[in-house]
């Protein structure tokens, strides 16, 4: 897959091409089903399937205090899209002069005249242009004067139509089961490892901890059945912790995993310290609770463990 970042990266002549264009915050089953048919109806015309999408997100401009927490960063939304079989990525640098431009002029400047679209794949609540002015009406006026089509698809649903809030909102409360249905695999983190305070480590349960730097939305504080999938690929069954530990005083909120089945000691054998590691969330086994000194804790971690252990077994 081809990645471009901005219109300038875009080769002279491209096309033709089906295009698309999206947040994709999440790629979430919605958006695959967008994506499929994207690559579908670019491979019947025999041109190039391009996804456009913006970084930062759009919000972070507009209402920056307000904007919502992204499910993942764009290395992982470019992974994931690639997956999906397209031929190219354009990621648009938002800015308050894009946010300007018409619905014409952006269609005409990047649909037509950067990556010659033949058709446009869209969702029938698309909103693109000056102050979300246009819509899939617009699209289909356009697509007649500028000369290409317009494929309308409906998204995939569940209980509710498949949306970037509606995964926000179950991560929110913990709910990573749901997340995942809606997404179409499990949510995750990704970072790098840093020390900690080693207060895991000193109670008999090392755990790789997550710089402050590390992308992804961070589900409710509790303790979750997940997997640690280090630098080599290797994926690791895991018992994760999110939260402040309150049992402690003076403990800043962080993700933490305890792998469940490290390798023996030295611990040399198994240093995840500077690897960018992915940490999955499978299922939320409770909430974080204060315990009364180290003695409950660690039996207490011990059953997570176990529980962890039962969850991914």
């Amino acid at each position: 897959m081809q990645f471009w970042n901005g219109l300038p990266a875009v080769p002279a002549g491209f096309g033709p091409s089906v295009v698309t264009l999206g947040n994709f915050d999440g790629v979430h089953r919605g958006h695959q089903q967008v994506l499929a048919q994207l690559v579908s109806t670019a491979r019947a015309r025999h041109a190039a399937a391009v996804a456009i999408t913006f970084d930062p997100h759009p919000a972070r401009i507009h209402r920056p205090d307000t904007a919502p927490e992204q499910i993942m960063g764009l290395q992982d939304r470019l992974r994931t899209m690639a997956a999906s079989g397209l031929d190219g990525v354009l990621v648009m640098p938002y800015s308050l002069e894009l946010a300007q431009q018409t619905p014409k002029e952006f269609v005409q400047s990047v649909f037509v005249e950067a990556l010659g679209a033949t058709a446009v794949v869209i969702g029938h609540d698309v909103r693109f242009g000056r102050g979300n002015s246009g819509d899939l009406g617009t699209m289909q006026e356009l697509g007649k004067e500028l000369g290409f089509d317009v494929v309308v698809i409906d998204e995939y649903g569940l209980d509710r139509r498949c949306s970037s809030t509606w995964v926000r909102e179950a991560l929110a409360r913990g709910d990573v089961g749901t997340a995942a249905e809606v997404l179409g695999r499990p949510h995750h983190m990704r970072g790098e490892v840093v020390h900690g305070a080693a207060r895991g480590r000193d109670l008999g349960f090392p755990t790789a901890n997550l710089a402050p730097a590390a992308t992804g939305f961070i589900p409710a504080d509790g303790i979750y059945a997940g997997w640690l999938t280090d630098a080599a690929g290797i994926r690791w069954p895991a018992a994760i912790s999110v939260g402040s530990n309150p049992t402690f005083e003076g403990v800043s909120r962080q993700v933490e995993a305890y792998v469940l089945d490290r390798p023996e000691e030295p611990v040399e054998a198994f240093d995840l310290y500077g690897q960018e590691v992915v940490v999955e969330f499978v299922s939320r086994l409770r909430g974080m609770v204060a315990y009364t000194g180290p003695e409950a804790l660690i039996e207490q971690m011990r059953l997570d463990v176990d529980a962890a252990r039962k969850v991914l077994a």
